[in-house]
């Protein structure tokens, strides 16, 4: 069974409860058939509910009758969510009248205010939404994981090479949200990212390897410092989680590399998450090793958000959607343990 397989498998287990308020996009509503159909997760459509289920007819869709469809205009629950909004946002001034327009006029928002009242366990958009889109309702209504105050993007990185990291697995953080973090930051995202890893990729236990140019003081420089003083601030968040740093790339991936590099590491040679410094060497480095080397990038998966809401790219198709699903249900599951 692979990887994607997997977490499929996980998804099903205990199902989720799943928010898609991009409902009458046709990638979005063609792999919310195929979602219920498998019987992965439980399934919220935002939308109006004639347009829905007359597309639903028009593209030979057999499984949407399984869904639960919230029509925004026509909602019961409405006032709730506006007057439960406009107290989340008083302090930036919102009104109760904008608050009824979002929950309204914005699918994005509306469907987090379902999961915030505990009507759902999760929520993805992006076929037709921007990140900011996606991320603005997501940090204002359910907003950060305790302890959490920096949101990222996780990659899974499956390749042939069985040998480097989790059978050839490998998760990468941050590649998608926080351009330049100080170290602690930084250290939330080795915390975050370990949690993905073990959620979602089903690690059982996450190495974590905080990169940069140098291993173990073989350079000096003030971007070097960030990573040590990050590596400490993750363990002192999380003593359990197995992590060093600073490493090269090489000496965490590589076992004779490891060794001569960092004698004594447990990280060294066996990691199977990585860390970068920032996200320009986060998004570059996973291109390259998808492009050049011919991985399996699957992603971002955003985490530190008390509840999982995660973005899809435009240009996305229905099985990244369906996959998108399967891992925000993992994540749902790994959120309501903590």
């Amino acid at each position: 069974m692979d990887l994607l397989q997997q977490i499929v498998a996980r998804a099903k287990s205990d199902k989720q409860r799943i928010v898609l308020p991009e409902a009458e996009e046709e990638r979005t509503l063609r792999a919310a058939d195929k979602v219920l159909a498998d019987d992965i997760a439980d399934i919220i459509l935002i939308g109006n509910p004639d347009n829905i289920k007359k597309l639903a007819g028009e593209w030979g869709l057999n499984n949407i009758d399984k869904a639960t469809i919230v029509d925004p205009m026509n909602n019961p629950k409405s006032e709730e969510y506006a007057e439960k909004l406009a107290e989340l946002r008083k302090k930036k001034g919102m009104t109760i009248e904008q608050a009824r327009e979002l929950v309204t006029k914005n699918n994005l928002y509306l469907g987090c205010m379902i999961i915030k009242t505990e009507g759902a366990d999760g929520q993805i958009s992006g076929a037709l939404s921007t990140t900011g889109d996606t991320l603005r309702p997501a940090l204002q209504i359910i907003k950060c994981a305790p302890g959490i105050s920096c949101v990222s993007g996780a990659m899974l990185l499956i390749t042939n090479q069985k040998e480097f990291g989790e059978n050839g697995v490998v998760v990468m953080g941050d590649v998608a949200v926080t351009p330049m973090p100080d170290a602690d930051q930084l250290s939330q995202i080795a915390v975050t990212t370990a949690a993905t890893a073990k959620s979602v990729a089903g690690f059982a236990e996450p190495r974590v390897a905080m990169l940069s140019f140098s291993t173990k003081g073989s350079a000096s420089h003030e971007v070097v410092d960030k990573v040590v003083e990050a590596t400490k601030l993750a363990k002192d968040r999380a003593p359990e989680l197995k992590i060093d740093g600073e490493l090269q790339a090489d000496a965490a991936l590589v076992a004779s590399v490891g060794a001569k590099k960092a004698p004594g590491s447990d990280i060294a040679g066996k990691a199977n998450v990585l860390v970068v410094p920032n996200l320009e060497v986060g998004n570059i480095g996973y291109k390259l090793v998808q492009r050049l080397g011919g991985a399996i990038a699957i992603g971002p998966i955003l985490q530190g958000i008390a509840r999982p809401v995660n973005d899809l790219s435009r240009g996305c198709s229905v099985d990244d959607i369906y996959y998108m699903v399967a891992i925000t249900a993992c994540q749902a599951q790994d959120a309501k343990k903590n």
